[in-house]
């Protein structure tokens, strides 16, 4: 996928952008905190409210009312003064589409980094969006998915100094703790249900705002079962405070 936030302060004119890449995913059985991974260099964003966001990658952002709406509607729910009018969240989406049209991982590196580059001349931030991996019945499915795909973000993460979002390793996460809930849709394993895109916009608000999802009463319309809510909160909360080393 290409490039994922871009995103303005209060009284500012810098964007935030971020970039979400599509590479092989999985999941596997055991917590990939227990494995050893690289620490990111970067840990919050020089800003602390943004309220100007794009969102730009594939299907992954906008099914199930796209990832942007969401994202917005928790910062809409936790700051009561915010008018959805003052907030510019916009998504920018092409079906199957990815950074260097799916080339290998070293072709994507060379990518982000020139974007990156672009991005930052216009005065904006970079952030990459972590993604997760592939569930049965993909047949991609490989158990060591989930931990090739958090080095490769991490390490570009880190040679460009960008935040990374850990969406990847939340849902390794949830899995572990509750095996039998369902966050991918069940015809593909690949594409994210409306708790996957609930969890991905918890680790993605909790990352962007540094502050914690738990709480927050965003509930797509009450779409979602109060115990469901309430896990997927805590798991997207316990996994950014614990890759980006911060308290909420």
């Amino acid at each position: 996928m290409s490039i994922h936030f871009g995103v303005r302060p209060l009284m500012s004119s810098k964007f935030l952008f971020g970039a979400l890449i599509l590479i092989v995913h999985l999941l596997a059985a055991v917590s990939v905190f227990s494995q050893s991974l690289l620490e990111p260099r970067v840990t919050r964003l020089e800003v602390e409210t943004p309220t100007r966001i794009l969102f730009v990658g594939n299907s992954y952002f906008y099914y199930n009312d796209s990832l942007h709406n969401h994202v917005a509607r928790m910062l809409e729910a936790d700051n009561p003064y915010l008018h959805r009018a003052a907030l510019q969240f916009k998504s920018s989406t092409i079906s199957g589409a990815s950074l260097a049209h799916h080339q290998g991982r070293a072709r994507s590196r060379e990518i982000i980094s020139k974007y990156a580059v672009t991005i930052r001349a216009q005065g904006s931030q970079v952030a990459l969006y972590m993604t997760h991996a592939y569930a049965a019945p993909h047949q991609r499915v490989r158990a060591d998915n989930t931990p090739n795909t958090a080095k490769h973000y991490i390490e570009t993460g880190n040679e460009i100094n960008v935040l990374v979002i850990p969406v990847g390793l939340a849902f390794e996460e949830a899995y572990r703790r509750r095996p039998e809930i369902k966050l991918h849709a069940e015809f593909d394993g690949s594409h994210p249900n409306l708790l996957g895109t609930y969890l991905a916009a918890c680790v993605s608000y909790t990352s962007i705002y540094g502050k914690a999802c738990k709480g927050n009463s965003y509930n797509y319309f009450s779409r979602i079962n109060a115990s469901d809510l309430s896990f997927l909160q805590e798991v997207g909360d316990d996994v950014v405070t614990q890759f980006l080393k911060r308290k909420l």
